[in-house]
């Protein structure tokens, strides 16, 4: 597993945060290791639902599917971002408001048919329209999709918020190469 050290300490998430962002986050990140030793990322609709993390692809096999039969240790990364914004006077003093979480575990496929019924109302719940006049909880694929259940292992988390105007450049100079001139513009 990859170091449980967060070299910014000053920018780790609480794990009431780190929980609160996972439930309501909107898309996930799963990356794993192929045969060859490639990482393989993907991004997919999650759910966060009894202390694991739920996704789902079709069952048509292919690269990630191949992957996890082989090795079951996954990451997942989830972020949302604020924006850009400028702590300096050039260019390259700039900074992104943030959250991020990543999760380490083991994936496993999800057989039984009544958690995949779960699953998908739950998904429904979650991304579907609340005001659509479609069936609802009837899933008819259930037996071509595939289902994943990620037991988490370590979770961490980061932030850096969007610091106030008065913080940032120019009300504020927080140039990390404060000893450096601009060279003259050509014209």
């Amino acid at each position: 597993m990859s170091s449980p050290q967060i070299r910014r300490e000053d920018r780790a998430m609480s794990q009431e945060r780190i929980l609160e962002m996972l439930a309501r986050g909107y898309a996930g990140h799963l990356a794993t290791v192929s045969e060859d030793g490639f990482p393989y990322c993907i991004p997919l609709l999650y759910l966060w639902l009894d202390g694991e993390v739920y996704l789902h692809t079709t069952a048509a096999r292919g690269h990630l599917r191949a992957n996890i039969e082989r090795d079951p240790r996954v990451c997942i990364e989830i972020d949302e971002h604020e924006g850009v914004f400028d702590y300096g006077r050039f260019e390259c003093d700039s900074g992104l408001a943030y959250r991020s979480i990543c999760l380490f575990g083991r994936i496993r496929v999800v057989g039984d048919t009544g958690i995949k019924q779960r699953f998908c109302e739950t998904l429904m719940a979650k991304y579907g329209k609340p005001d659509t006049t479609r069936p609802k909880g009837f899933f008819p694929r259930l037996d071509i999709i595939t289902v994943y259940a990620v037991a988490i292992e370590r979770m961490t988390g980061k932030e850096t918020s969007m610091p106030p105007l008065s913080e940032q450049w120019p009300a504020k100079d927080r140039t990390k190469t404060p000893n450096v001139s601009a060279p003259a513009i050509r014209r």
